[in-house]
């Protein structure tokens, strides 16, 4: 990354801090975001963090606001992809197929991003972006609640549980992964994805229960 001015001296630059860029001042500002929360977090932070100035940020953003979008739609842009392209019908397909797919296809994008989905995880709605992003956030788990009640109607998953709680459930058990998963560690995105995938699938495929002892008696 080419540097300039007095910033390619500095000892923040060699230890391989971000540069002016702005794909860089956005993963600064999501790091920042996540350690310190959003509200708390002003662009002098940011530039202290860069070893910018404040108008070397403004050069490339417009503000705070303008990151947090960014950072946001990083975290949202593949997932919906993903989750819109299951909902569609497809020759060939079923429902609980594209179903299983798009659950394990959302780890690999919450591995990928995972400092976005975490600052995702955390906005509580208290500005029109952030309002926007639990907007988007709704439609995932409506889409993936269609689908599940999709593959009920198929009778591949079992009915006794609502569409919309399982949709949650299985969200929420990728989601977890944002509190311990460290990418280098034990387990890598596949192993994750498949152990994910495995256990949300057998606990909700349907199975043939058989009779009790006091059937089998009469």
């Amino acid at each position: 990354m080419a540097t300039t001015g007095p910033q390619a001296s500095s000892p923040r630059r060699r230890r391989g801090r971000p540069g002016h860029d702005q794909a860089a001042i956005l993963r600064a500002a999501v790091e920042l975001f996540n350690r310190k929360g959003y509200d708390a977090t002003s662009m002098g932070d940011l530039a202290r963090e860069l070893g910018l100035t404040k108008p070397a940020i403004y050069h490339h953003v417009a503000g705070k606001e303008q990151l947090l979008g960014q950072a946001l739609d990083d975290a949202l842009d593949e997932l919906t992809a993903a989750v819109a392209e299951a909902s569609r019908e497809r020759e060939g397909t079923t429902a609980y197929g594209r179903l299983r797919a798009v659950v394990r296809r959302s780890v690999e994008v919450l591995v990928a991003h995972q400092p976005s989905v975490t600052l995702l995880l955390r906005v509580r709605g208290n500005s029109e972006v952030e309002l926007a992003a639990l907007e988007r956030r709704r439609w995932l788990d409506d889409r993936l609640a269609e689908l599940v009640a999709d593959a009920v109607a198929e009778g591949a998953l079992r009915g006794d549980v609502p569409p919309a709680l399982v949709s949650r459930l299985l969200f929420g058990m990728v989601n977890s992964l944002v509190e311990w998963y460290r990418p280098g560690g034990a387990y890598d995105t596949a192993t994750v994805a498949d152990a994910i995938t495995s256990l949300a699938f057998d606990g909700l495929a349907r199975h043939e229960t058989a009779p009790d002892q006091g059937d089998q008696a009469s």
